[in-house]
C-alpha cells in the first residue's frame, strides 16, 4: 500500500510519469522505499532545499502508522 500511494504522490510531482518506479527493501531498521524517477526530474522530487522530499517523507511515515519507513531518492546518474 505505502508503495502504490508514494508512486502516485510522485507522478502527481514529475514531468515523465512513466520513469517513476518505486521499490520496496526489507532492512534490519525497517522498510526502506526507494524512488527512482526520470533525471530531469531528480529537482522536483528533491525540491528546494530539499523540501518535498521531506514532505513525502512525512506522508510516509504518517501513512506507515508506526513502522519505520525510509524514503530514498534515488539518483539514476550514478552507478546501482
Amino acid at each position: 500500500m505505502l508503495e502504490e500511494a508514494l508512486e502516485h504522490l510522485v507522478k502527481g510531482i514529475v514531468d515523465h510519469d512513466g520513469d517513476v518506479t518505486v521499490r520496496t527493501k526489507n532492512v534490519r531498521h525497517g522498510d526502506v522505499l526507494e524512488v527512482r524517477v526520470h533525471p530531469e526530474d531528480l529537482g522536483r522530487v528533491i525540491g528546494r532545499r530539499g523540501r518535498t522530499a521531506s514532505a513525502l517523507r512525512t506522508v510516509m511515515g504518517a501513512l506507515a502508522g508506526g513502522e519505520k519507513v525510509r524514503v530514498d531518492i534515488v539518483d539514476t546518474d550514478r552507478a546501482r
